[in-house]
């Protein structure tokens, strides 16, 4: 969901036989040969991806549990995230792949998960400590196995231009304004500055999840199964299909192109919209827009039924082909505890996905107008619907969120109505899910 800064290129891996003949030519030097401590050591590799410094702080708080842990070494690979999805699947499907990765897109990924639940010390401190989360890397309501930590929680929320409302002499919605009232507000603005609308979203189901549940739509049946296209869905629909029309949302955003994903960063940088709906992830490319204008994260608007964004993010999951699985959880628990996850939290600047932590004031090294934002964000993430979480676990949540963006997106572009979008919304979604299910 957020942008992918890491470029570092993946660590190499010696070939056997390099390694073979590396030993033989140091026994060959007359250096002393490997002990039976040192070559009974366990290595566990890490493949990471860092959105700012998640990996490097991985690495340092690896460096403490090997202090405690002598016989464990820890490696930590830090890749791009193009690696994680295109690389890591490869190495996975050959019996390749490493003993943790840190991902996205469970439901890809999720065959090789090593169900951590048995190497564990006290699996009930994660279920109580990381709850629903721990949802989106299973299989199903049957599947009870911890398989990896979330590294941070993602949340959507609207970014506010606070120097167009100045200047509009119009006050932002508190906290408790509906998605109507954001809507009258914004059109306010963008009429009183000359703003060419009021407000965008990114083009993505993902996004428009949270406000179509807090106007009831539930996503799914009784049964668990997709049934998406309910009357919550068709009433945001319904409202975001008009406002597109009207001009209180930037049309080209999501009537711009036929499939597929677009943000509107540029569009909130350059002034051309008064509130943008994205989410946490874009805090870094705010904080570097300088003092151009004044901006601030909001609390997500209601509806009748909710007032709830969409919860996200990435996790350091485990796989089973690892040969040192009680290493592996033994680390991944050290990473987990209390300390350490509020350390790494702070120093990555991310929301944590630990419920406790998400109740707490942490120390993050950020302006003034950082912190706020966070401040912002986590109240927004402690209020998420459990339609939300449960959406984005879902394995086929994928097939849901882009049959949602680019029909929507095609009737607001006019090549469909958008009662012929809810019918092809539902039959995109089960034509993906059968077509996923065979493979």
């Amino acid at each position: 969901m957020g942008s992918r800064l890491s470029q570092i290129r993946l660590a190499p891996r010696l070939a056997p036989w390099l390694l073979a003949t590396a030993a033989a030519a140091f026994v060959a030097s007359g250096a002393a040969a490997p002990t039976a401590a040192s070559a009974a050591t366990r290595h566990i590799r890490v493949m990471c991806y860092s959105d700012g410094n998640e990996c490097p702080v991985t690495r340092d708080l690896a460096a403490e549990f090997m202090k405690s842990n002598p016989g464990i070494e820890v490696t930590i690979d830090e890749v791009p995230y193009s690696a994680i999805l295109q690389s890591l699947p490869v190495q996975l499907a050959a019996g390749k792949g490493p003993d943790i990765a840190r991902v996205t897109l469970f439901g890809n990924y999720s065959q090789y998960f090593l169900d951590l639940r048995p190497y564990l010390k006290d699996a009930k401190f994660w279920e109580t400590t990381f709850g629903p989360t721990l949802d989106w890397m299973r299989k199903g309501p049957s599947d009870h196995g911890i398989y990896g930590l979330m590294t941070q929680l993602t949340v959507t929320a609207p970014i506010v231009d606070k120097t167009l409302f100045e200047q509009a002499k119009v006050p932002i919605p508190g906290p408790k304004a509906t998605w109507d009232e954001w809507a009258t507000a914004v059109e306010k603005v963008a009429k009183a500055t000359g703003t060419e609308a009021g407000m965008a979203w990114d083009r993505s189901g993902h996004r428009f999840a949270g406000p179509a549940i807090s106007y009831g739509a539930k996503y799914f049946d009784a049964k668990g199964e997709p049934a998406v296209v309910d009357a919550g869905f068709k009433a945001m629909a319904k409202r975001f299909y008009d406002w597109n029309l009207n001009g209180t949302v930037l049309k080209s955003i999501w009537a711009g192109q036929a499939t597929g994903y677009r943000d509107a960063f540029n569009e909130f940088a350059n002034g051309k919209i008064v509130m943008y709906y994205s989410g946490s992830w874009q805090l870094t490319r705010l904080l570097k827009l300088g003092n151009a204008f004044s901006w601030e994260f909001a609390a997500n608007p209601c509806g009748p039924d909710a007032c709830s964004g969409m919860p996200g993010g990435a996790a350091f999951v485990a796989f089973k082909e690892t040969k040192h699985p009680h290493a592996v959880a033994a680390f991944l628990d050290f990473l987990a505890q209390p300390a350490n996850y509020r350390t790494f939290s702070e120093r990555t600047n991310n929301i944590p996905a630990e419920l406790p932590l998400q109740k707490q004031v942490l120390d993050y090294k950020m302006p003034a107008e950082g912190k706020a934002a966070l401040a912002t964000l986590l109240h927004d993430a402690a209020t998420l619907s459990p339609i939300a979480y449960h959406l984005q676990g879902y394995r086929f949540a994928g097939a849901i969120f882009g049959a949602t963006a680019d029909r929507i997106g095609q009737a607001i572009a006019g090549s469909m109505t958008l009662d012929q979008a809810y019918q092809r919304i539902t039959q995109d979604i089960a034509t993906a899910i059968a077509t996923a299910k065979k493979k």
